[in-house]
């Protein structure tokens, strides 16, 4: 792995251990696929159809967003393949515009976005499973704060214990070795897409069309519609995740871009495909009452049987995106260590197993920290506002490096430019606004914990101002 000696300068680790190029395009494509496709396909349908009334629409902000989603992913493999080193947007965003934009982005990552993530998927994770094991959603402990939903206690269930507990051994996995968990990836990509694919050819072969399948619940107001698209965005979430770990792909100018599009491309078919079996066999009224869609319509289709079989997809699913989350967002906090704009020891290479292991339990340990903070919905809200700000800002950065830099080899040239990022652009600037409308709270939790980081920024860049 090589870095500019802006990115790159490290006083605190040692230089001659480096990251290994350990992954190679299946895994690329595997944590695109396994990362994106979590916990959302399972449940976010249903308040996808209350908020914008009828499966018409349902489908029209799948559309949507995965034409976003490919946007972004068109952009950021320019970017990906131009600079294939650990970190992804932080070493973009320091590149395109100052080390402060990579700090915060690594930042927000770090103590709001990556870490909210494994926490929500991780909670979907054990929203599965308590349709075995129901104790989980019992209360294990209430603590008399307003912490919880609209300023009420906040309740800690036994789930949310397993959750912690699913985190940690997933970051002991990783820990050992980047080719264990790429292994781990592709494995459980291939048999959680293959379980997908038979839950739609249930729906679509055995099941019976549902009666008033065509009824609106509710007129579409353009609130909604954004609502909507939100929700979806987290269902696609994920597809930049494999330029996180760019040092450690091989051939990264090829392989990169591949893994971001096709990956990308693969993961909206699969939704569109899921979503025509929920609405062929469920009427929209039944979907909005469902927190588990996929699992209700597969009950109606072949019984319990065929929930069960749901819930072990979904956990199949969310353990793969929770695994490729761990395993790619790590490189983050470690590329700003390696800066020296994060704490010394995150910038750490094990010896033994070539992992940046500080920087991998210190993500999964706030993210078990975080599990304890709300409910899947609250976490959502409080990942997305943040995200999005910075997913904006760096397809930004591909039209400011093609002035700024424009001597950078780029191995891929976005397709579409500059009309692709300038859309995707826009729109990240709409669904900001509109989460900080829908769910001010969360949004503006996610942004303090954003500016808590200005007084570490300007510490750490004095310290490096003295070597």
């Amino acid at each position: 792995m090589k870095l500019s000696t802006e990115q790159g300068r490290d006083s605190t680790a040692p230089a001659t251990l480096e990251l290994k190029r350990d992954l190679g395009l299946w895994s690329a494509v595997a944590i695109v696929v396994g990362t994106v496709i979590g916990s959302g396909i399972f449940i976010v349908p249903q308040t996808m159809v209350k908020l914008v009334g009828s499966p018409s629409m349902v489908f029209v902000v799948w559309i949507v967003g995965g034409f976003l989603s490919l946007a972004g992913a068109l952009s950021y493999a320019e970017l990906a393949a131009a600079m294939p080193q650990a970190g992804g947007e932080y070493v973009y965003l320091t590149e395109g515009y100052s080390p402060l934009w990579g700090f915060i982005y690594g930042w927000t990552q770090m103590w709001v976005a990556k870490s909210g993530s494994i926490a929500i998927l991780a909670t979907g994770f054990f929203y599965y499973l308590a349709n075995f094991a129901p104790v989980l959603e019992r209360v294990f402990f209430t603590v008399p704060l307003p912490l919880g939903a609209h300023g009420a206690p906040l309740d800690i269930r036994y789930g949310q214990l397993f959750a912690m507990a699913l985190i940690f051994c997933l970051a002991v996995l990783n820990y050992f070795g980047v080719k264990i968990g790429g292994d781990v990836q592709v494995a459980v990509t291939v048999l959680k897409v293959g379980l997908i694919l038979l839950i739609v050819i249930a729906g679509l072969g055995w099941g019976h069309p549902a009666a008033a399948h065509r009824s609106v619940l509710a007129p579409l107001t353009v609130l909604g519609f954004f609502a909507a698209l939100v929700k979806s965005l987290w269902a696609y979430d994920g597809w930049n995740n494999v330029s996180m770990v760019a040092s450690e792909i091989r051939k990264p100018q090829r392989n990169l871009p591949l893994a971001l599009v096709w990956g990308t491309a693969a993961v909206i078919a699969i939704y569109l495909l899921a979503n025509m079996a929920y609405f062929y066999v469920l009427s929209p009224q039944q979907v909005a009452e469902s927190n588990r869609v996929a699992a209700t319509m597969m009950r109606q289709v072949l019984g319990q049987g065929g929930a069960n079989l749901v819930s072990v997809a979904a956990m199949i699913s969310i353990f793969a995106a929770l695994n490729g989350s761990i395993l790619s967002g790590a490189r983050v906090p470690f590329a700003m260590a390696r800066g020296g704009y994060f704490f010394s020891p995150v910038a750490r290479v094990n010896a033994a197993h070539h992992t940046p292991g500080v920087a991998i339990m210190g993500l999964s340990l706030w993210g078990m920290i975080v599990v304890l903070s709300g409910t899947y919905d609250q976490l959502l809200d409080y990942v997305i506002f943040a995200s999005w700000i910075l997913y904006g800002m760096t397809t930004a950065t591909v039209l400011v490096l093609r002035r700024k830099r424009p001597d950078l080899v780029r191995p891929y040239k976005t397709i579409g430019y500059p009309v692709i990022p300038v859309l995707f652009v826009i729109m990240a600037t709409a669904i900001v606004i509109s989460s900080l409308y829908n769910s001010p709270r969360e949004s503006l939790l996610g942004l303090l914990l954003i500016l808590a980081g200005l007084p570490f920024y300007f510490h750490w860049r004095k310290q490096r101002a003295r070597i």
